[in-house]
């Protein structure tokens, strides 16, 4: 039994056709793992099934042995997981603390202890912390979407496209910075376009598609097997 797992996921938008058919996904802590594929194979709506933002028809979802399948996306926040979305994940307006200080809003004591362990894992954002987020660089500002979600001190933290529309030093220097928080025991389940870079970083991925389980293995495993580097990895 893995720590944070999505077991036999069905299940769409709404009243829409399923997205996702008998889709596994498991992650222990301090482990990171991808979810791959092609475009439309998924990825993104088996992490929002494993956060509750859509309804499975069959599957379960279970965080430390805990079933959490009808738990509201809330509620499963409140059991220490925490979601980073491609966009719209910092407020622009408001300063770098100020968006670490609204990540904090489940916790009822002291938190600046915690904002400074995220300064002390990013760096740059003690020194642009009176800055408004807006101002930033692209790669700055998902620093200050990682530090809000790692307020709550979660058990999980999912990732949904966190290179997306960055350079490729950006990517590089975002990924070094997933690996420190891997090293806090925290389980990273991360959405990736960036296949390769992705596996490079990974202990174990998952690829999709059309909404089912293709390929599964550690990240050393997927990028050297011939199957999927002819389809996802470019050769």
């Amino acid at each position: 039994m893995a720590f944070f797992e999505g077991n036999e996921m069905t299940g769409g938008y709404g009243n829409g056709p399923d997205i996702i058919n008998s889709c596994s996904v498991k992650v222990e802590r301090g482990e990171i793992v991808s979810i791959l594929g092609p475009n439309g194979a998924g990825k993104s709506t088996a992490m929002k099934a494993m956060l509750g933002l859509i309804n499975l028809k069959s599957g379960i979802v279970k965080i430390n042995g805990k079933d959490i399948t009808k738990l509201s996306p809330q509620d499963r926040v409140k059991e220490g997981i925490s979601f980073v979305p491609q966009t719209k994940n910092v407020f622009a307006g408001m300063t770098v603390e100020e968006n670490l200080e609204m990540g904090a809003y489940l916790r009822e004591d002291d938190y600046k202890k915690i904002i400074t362990e995220i300064y002390e894992l990013f760096p740059i954002l003690r020194k642009k912390k009176n800055q408004l987020v807006g101002e930033l660089s692209g790669g700055q500002r998902q620093q200050v979407a990682l530090g809000r979600a790692l307020m709550i001190k979660p058990t999980v933290l999912m990732l949904d496209e966190p290179t997306a529309g960055v350079s490729p030093i950006v990517m590089d220097e975002l990924f070094d910075h997933i690996l420190k928080v891997k090293k806090t025991n925290v389980a990273i389940l991360m959405v990736e376009q960036n296949a390769k870079q992705a596996l490079s970083i990974s202990d174990r991925g998952y690829v999709l598609v059309t909404g089912e389980n293709r390929y599964a293995g550690t990240g050393s495993e997927l990028l050297n097997d011939p199957r999927v580097r002819s389809s996802f990895l470019g050769g």
